[in-house]
């Protein structure tokens, strides 16, 4: 019985590793693709490669704050856009879908705490009055966060509509 659960051991710390090894490897193919984007715009920016949440992070950051803002874009759109030109980059070297997540100036950074912010302000209304609250849509990435956030606080929250005008909605207890 022993060795049944040793080889299980040994199979998942295989599978884990190769799963960091492929992230590892969607890091590199992003950052050559992002550094000859870069290189075509005339912009310079520092890339950081990282693997988070099962996931391949990137983080690009110019050298003074707003340097690269306009490829953030108002609300991020430009950034989501790079994101997903990124993604298929990846998906045309490796042959395998990407969820690889992209940060440009610290954008999402300070988004996720301005949306945690949020949700902790919420998840205290929904306490105080018993009521479920809708929020503003949001996109996927901020709806994650936001549903992340009400998770931890202990409450739920579900999504409701369609893109691009899908909201989360916290329920009370």
């Amino acid at each position: 019985m022993s060795e049944v659960v040793e080889q299980t051991e040994k199979s998942e710390k295989v599978e884990k590793k190769s799963l960091v090894a492929r992230l590892e490897e969607e890091g590199d193919v992003a950052a050559d693709y992002l550094e000859a984007l870069l290189d075509i715009a005339d912009l310079d920016g520092d890339i950081d490669i990282d693997v988070e949440n099962d996931r391949a992070s990137l983080a690009i950051a110019g050298g003074a704050p707003g340097d690269l803002s306009h490829l953030v874009g108002d609300r991020g759109e430009v950034l989501d856009a790079i994101q997903e030109l990124t993604r298929l980059a990846v998906q045309t070297s490796t042959g395998e879908r990407s969820r690889l997540m992209l940060d440009i100036d610290n954008f999402r950074g300070d988004k996720k705490e301005e949306l945690a912010k949020l949700a902790h302000e919420i998840a205290d209304q929904v306490k105080a009055s018993g009521e479920s609250v809708k929020l503003r849509p949001m996109n996927a990435f901020e709806r994650k966060v936001v549903h992340d956030t009400i998770q931890e606080i202990g409450l739920t929250s579900e999504s409701e509509g369609e893109d691009p005008n899908r909201c989360v909605v916290v329920l009370p207890e």
